[in-house]
């Protein structure tokens, strides 16, 4: 009887040592499972952002093609650029006409339509429009175009073009491999007489 139990007592504490172990491995594989997840949350948080800046941006490609269609007489007047960040145009718009829609366009572009702490944040990082005749008489491209989160590919538009590289040491946004952009084409119609 002695030596059963001895014998119970020594598997007691060899199963003690391996639950151990077994605890220590599972602790392990959940460390690198959160890992894991913490990883994919980021990602779906630069998803989320840039999302986001590319439906502001059609909301602002939507908005100037608004404008033209509308003031089509003058529509030749509305080519040039890139306006909004860095560019020339007041705060404060006044006049009528083009003038009016491209300040006001700019400042959209520039985050105008929301300010937080004194600064404007209602529109896309480092964002820019431009608007090219296309030789036609009739048709006109608008295109926005705005720093992006993460390296994909470099957009064919000139719009901005070489403004969203980042320094050497500050990350991998070289050869506007960040800039994104979205274009459109309004046509403005004949409505005169044949």
């Amino acid at each position: 009887m002695v030596r059963k139990s001895l014998s119970v007592q020594m598997r007691f504490k060899m199963m003690c040592g391996v639950s151990l172990i077994e605890v220590l491995v599972t602790i392990a594989i959940l460390a690198v499972g959160l890992l894991g997840l913490a990883g994919l949350q980021m990602r779906l948080q630069i998803s989320e952002v840039e999302s986001y800046q590319r439906t502001q941006a059609l909301i602002l490609l939507e908005d100037m093609s608004n404008r033209i269609a509308i003031n089509r007489a003058n529509a030749a007047d509305y080519a040039g650029g890139p306006f909004g960040t860095g560019d020339a145009q007041p705060t404060t718009c006044a006049g009528t006409g083009q003038a009016l829609d491209v300040c006001e366009w700019s400042n959209a572009l520039k985050g105008a339509a929301e300010i937080a702490d004194g600064a404007n944040v209602g529109a896309m990082i480092g964002a820019r429009g431009c608007i090219y005749d296309l030789g036609t008489g009739n048709q006109y491209m608008i295109t926005i175009v705005w720093q992006g989160m993460t390296p994909i590919a470099a957009p064919a538009s000139n719009c901005g073009q070489g403004l969203y590289d980042s320094a050497a040491d500050e990350g991998n946004c070289t050869g506007d491999l960040c800039r994104r952009a979205v274009s459109t084409i309004v046509r403005i119609a004949n409505l005169g007489t044949p």
